[in-house]
């Protein structure tokens, strides 16, 4: 069993690392070597943030194998319309994952995997052992993850400290199903962002419709062969026609298959494991946040992270990304620290 009371904060690294990259790009922050580091900071800060927020007893940060996609393998077309990354992105997701681990948060990239692999499946070890978890990240399928106990903070424009915890009573209210539809209420929907069309003039207020009416899409696809009338009375006529269509089961079924996540991966949480366990080496934390240009951030972090409240001695003078951290960026524009405020705890 895991300790009484394990609260673990799992965060979605490529999630928030793509919403730094944009959200910050305008700074152009780089280290004094030339290196892009706008983004790798925004995900070091909210996860001070979130760590503030959630008071955690672990951090884990899961990321997506770069090199090769299982899912792309069964079906080619899987995010096949995204742009290559560019350049500065590509290295800041490989910096980001470097500098977490060099912080002493617990960093889990699957093979052939994506970051909600890691999601579910620290939520499900979690679950069974009696912890609760919260999921950091802006993409919405994890809403499917929501139990009583596991909830999603999704990230939106008021970043940690303003954004969303969702329950399984708060996502009832907003997405009009419970935790365990919303896979199918997202299947039938489709999901462009991931090239996954869904069923034509089904959107996510007649699936809930549907969902709410027969309980599952699979029952929903039996209805409409077996009771018509039924499926009318809630959609109208015209989508019993589109749901009866031979693309629109197989759409959803696709669907369902690559959004479903493995949740059984061995992500190294062992019980005896000390990794990702707070509070980590306060000198580490301090060490990477100022790295970045970020004093304020180190500050808290120290705290949050290491449970030290006490200043910090003053860091070398040139640290490892290659700029004097007392200094002023040798004449560089500088950008502030992304604001962070006490927040109660989640739990």
């Amino acid at each position: 069993m895991v300790e009484d009371g394990e609260r673990v904060l799992v965060v979605d690294g490529n999630s928030l690392v793509h919403r730094s990259y944009h959200a910050l790009a305008g700074t152009g922050y780089r280290s004094v070597l030339g290196r892009p580091i706008w983004a790798v900071r925004g995900l070091l800060t909210q996860v001070v943030a979130a760590v503030e927020r959630v008071q955690p007893t672990r951090v884990v940060v899961g990321f997506d194998d770069p090199a090769r996609s299982e899912r792309r393998d069964r079906w080619p077309a899987y995010k096949a319309h995204r742009a290559d990354k560019p350049p500065t992105l590509v290295a800041q997701l490989a910096m980001a994952a470097e500098q977490l681990q060099r912080l002493g948060v617990h960093v889990v990239t699957p093979p052939g995997l994506e970051a909600d692999d890691v999601l579910a499946s620290v939520a499900r070890w979690t679950d069974e052992r009696g912890g609760r978890t919260v999921v950091v990240t802006s993409d919405r399928d994890a809403f499917a993850l929501i139990t009583e106990r596991t909830s999603v903070l999704r990230v939106i424009h008021g970043g940690i400290e303003g954004s969303p915890l969702l329950t399984p009573e708060r996502l009832e209210l907003m997405a009009g199903v419970p935790p365990h539809q919303y896979r199918d209420l997202a299947a039938l929907r489709g999901d462009p962002s991931d090239n996954l069309p869904g069923v034509e003039g089904i959107g996510p207020k007649r699936a809930a419709l549907l969902l709410a009416r027969f309980g599952s899409a699979e029952a929903v696809f039996v209805a409409v062969a077996e009771e018509p009338d039924a499926v009318a009375a809630v959609v109208g006529p015209g989508c019993v026609a589109r749901l009866g269509r031979p693309e629109a089961r197989a759409n959803w079924r696709r669907n369902i298959d690559l959004m479903t996540f493995v949740d059984d991966l061995d992500c190294g949480l062992g019980e005896a494991t000390p990794v990702g366990r707070l509070p980590l080496d306060a000198d580490d934390v301090h060490r990477v946040l100022v790295g970045h240009g970020l004093p304020a951030t180190a500050q808290l972090g120290r705290r949050v992270l290491g449970g030290v409240h006490e200043p910090a001695e003053a860091p070398p003078s040139v640290d490892h990304l290659g700029w004097d951290s007392r200094a002023e960026w040798h004449g560089r524009v500088t950008m502030p620290p992304l604001p962070v405020s006490p927040q109660p705890a989640l739990f």
